[in-house]
């Protein structure tokens, strides 16, 4: 699988932006949703290789948001990193029980990030 497009999922504004602007640099297309309910529609609109999903969201947070993506027939073939502050280990086994291929905790290491997505396609 080759990932282009990346969908940035992340209530904050300056934090998309951070992620958008270095994945742009590095050659992706970046699309970005601001909550857990956006993710979910845009992971069908715009049918992205990518999903990196933050959890603290008002509304639907993203564990919730990563467990609606990977069980619908159409969405379930896209990976999702989960990004977010959450750093402990439950956070993380819990995340990767929701469906997550990868858990990131903030501040993220952007050439690790970046190891990651290339090592996936």
């Amino acid at each position: 699988m080759t990932i282009k497009k990346i969908l940035v999922v992340d209530d904050s504004p300056t934090e998309r932006l951070a992620l958008s602007e270095v994945l742009v640099k590095s050659g992706y297309q970046v699309v970005t949703a601001e909550s857990g309910d956006e993710a979910v529609i845009k992971s069908k609109t715009e049918m992205p290789d990518l999903i990196l999903m933050d959890v603290v969201m008002p509304g639907t947070n993203g564990y919730q948001a990563t467990r609606t993506i990977v069980r619908d027939d159409v969405t379930r073939n896209i990976p999702v990193i989960i990004c977010t502050s959450k750093g402990l280990e439950t956070d993380k086994i819990w995340g990767l029980r929701q469906g997550a291929y990868d858990y990131m905790v903030k501040p993220l290491d952007h050439a690790t990030l970046l190891e990651k997505i290339r090592a996936m396609g």
